[in-house]
């Protein structure tokens, strides 16, 4: 009932613990059984090992938080040789982040995920393009496009587009994906943000920017993948401040076929599995048979 399939791939239920908040499971994986899971999103992971920004990192802010990580990661070639046997031991949908600074390191990533065990690559366009003066990929359309026009050429496994909110025109960004290649989209990625210290009369953050996750940017993250839903034929992947099963409903129901769970997995590391069980009781009640009748309801 709560099977869910995207890009050819079979999805025992449409809950995904999302890139950057899960690791690689090995912590999760103590917590409780992962293989109830409908998939993992990998830490976005970079060709070369990345040590990730200096100074704080993370900040609490009203209903959520702000991060400020900096991609640190042991890279590909590290996780494919000491990571991807753990994942692939899990019993469910392994799905890769690929985050890169320039074209080439996007390929040269793309290429190693694609020749390994992992299911899905999720395209993170939401990094600076170092040579445009550290401008994202995911803000304007045509540099989304270029990004990945290249790793289209350089993949065959099902390639999801993850979109940034900070995009200049979303919706355009994402029928642009479908058009030149993209399997699926996922959104929404962070907000950027900031955070002052008021007594040490500075920002918190080195970068001083930094991106704002949790509870509340779900609204906005929820109205983003409507939007997109409606103007797109593949398959899309909602994300953004859920909390909570009803939470999830919310998103299937705006037209994605599966949600990610980030923040929350702090909070409540077994969040994800109270949401799966949400939502297959609620489907129960009001006598859903299926996640794609429940996905095209509005």
């Amino acid at each position: 009932m709560t099977e869910t399939n995207i890009c050819g791939i079979d999805f025992k239920n449409p809950v995904i613990a999302a890139s950057g908040t899960f690791g690689f499971g090995r912590e999760f994986s103590q917590a409780y059984d992962l293989s109830k899971l409908g998939g993992i999103c990998t830490k976005g992971l970079t060709f070369n090992p990345r040590q990730g920004n200096k100074g704080i990192r993370c900040c609490e802010t009203a209903s959520g938080m702000i991060n400020s990580v900096g991609l640190q990661n042991p890279g590909i070639q590290s996780f494919l040789d000491t990571d991807l046997a753990f994942m692939n031991s899990l019993n469910t949908v392994i799905i890769a982040n690929l985050s890169g600074s320039s074209i080439q390191e996007y390929v040269q990533g793309a290429e190693l995920l694609d020749s390994s065990k992992i299911d899905i690559i999720e395209l993170n366009i939401s990094c600076p393009n170092v040579k445009e003066g550290g401008m994202n990929f995911g803000i304007k359309t045509q540099s989304a496009v270029q990004v990945l026009e290249q790793v289209r050429k350089a993949v065959s496994k099902p390639l999801i587009v993850k979109l940034s909110p900070n995009a200049e025109d979303i919706v355009d960004m994402a029928v642009n994906c479908e058009k030149n290649g993209a399997d699926g989209i996922s959104l929404v990625n962070t907000f950027k943000a900031m955070a002052i210290d008021i007594y040490k009369k500075k920002p918190v953050f080195k970068n001083i920017t930094a991106g704002l996750s949790g509870p509340c940017i779900k609204p906005i993250a929820l109205r983003m993948v409507y939007e997109v839903s409606k103007a797109v034929k593949i398959p899309v992947l909602g994300m953004g401040g859920i909390s909570c099963w009803q939470d999830a409903v919310e998103f299937i129901m705006a037209g994605a076929c599966a949600v990610q769970v980030g923040t929350m997995n702090f909070i409540k590391p077994d969040i994800c599995l109270d949401i799966v069980k949400g939502i297959e009781t609620f489907m129960i009640k009001n006598n859903f048979k299926s996640i794609s009748e429940m996905k095209s309801i509005i």
